[in-house]
């Protein structure tokens, strides 16, 4: 008798429990006409807490998260509305919403996957094959973007190479010219050094009392060393002017002995 009124009094407490689940969907349901969806969602929310088994609940709370773009949670909540239930028509819808959700967040790989398991359940479903299209549309432009995105980069790399070069063979022209400025600045420090070392030694010839060369040496014979040549030409310049002094005496003589002396007698 004890164990019949536990199970009558089980059965009245889940009954009560699952009545509240309903009454919490049927809550959310009317906020979410109302488009208020965070209202929709935690009473959504609560009907789960009073009986997480509830598939409806589930869907309606994965309705409420897509409303209010919360594709990831959605997504979620769609998969296991997906799990739970055995009605083919319903688990296509799950999916459907599936790839909206994955859709919506530009996921379209994923949501081509969706639509096609929303096809299997539900082939004549052209709603979802319109989706299906669009997707794979999306997703071939994406790839597109993506290789000219990298095309865009690939070139970006090159001409970032291509400036680098040149800065580089700018900066080896500018170290080269740095180079042959500084051999040439010392070119001419030398050339000067060795300018100043002659003038030095230029100066140091022409001071008084300093030798001269050998040259001057030879042209400016010292005194008392003529040699024998010179003396016998200057003995020789003696002698002609001897001879000529003595010419002009005996001329006189010769000269004076024709004179006439006239007699005054």
């Amino acid at each position: 008798m004890k164990y019949i009124l536990y199970i009558l009094t089980l059965f009245l407490s889940l009954s009560t429990y699952s009545q509240n689940a309903k009454q919490h969907i049927r809550e959310g349901n009317k906020q979410y006409e109302a488009k208020k969806y965070e209202a929709a969602n935690a009473s959504y929310k609560k009907a789960l807490e009073k009986n997480n088994k509830s598939a409806k609940a589930d869907f309606n709370l994965g309705d409420a998260l897509y409303k209010q773009k919360k594709y990831a949670e959605a997504i979620q909540q769609f998969e296991k509305f997906a799990e739970k239930t055995t009605d083919k028509a319903e688990k296509a819808n799950a999916y459907h919403n599936i790839g909206n959700a994955n859709l919506e967040s530009q996921k379209y790989k994923e949501s081509i996957d969706a639509y096609k398991k929303a096809l299997r359940e539900n082939p004549s479903d052209n709603e979802t094959r319109y989706n299906l299209s669009y997707a794979k549309k999306k997703l071939q432009q994406q790839q597109e973007q993506e290789k000219k995105d990298e095309e865009k980069k690939d070139d970006e790399k090159k001409d970032d190479k291509d400036k680098k070069d040149d800065k580089d063979k700018k900066d080896d022209k500018e170290k080269d010219k740095d180079k042959k400025d500084d051999e040439n600045k010392d070119k001419d420090k030398k050339d000067k050094d060795d300018k100043g070392k002659k003038d030095d030694e230029k100066d140091k010839k022409d001071k008084p009392g300093d030798k001269k060369d050998k040259g001057d040496e030879k042209k400016e014979p010292k005194p008392n060393q003529l040699s024998k040549k010179d003396a016998q030409r200057m003995l020789d310049a003696l002698n002609n002017q001897e001879k000529k002094v003595q010419a002009k005496l005996k001329k006189k003589k010769i000269k004076g002995q024709k004179v006439t002396i006239e007699k005054d007698w």
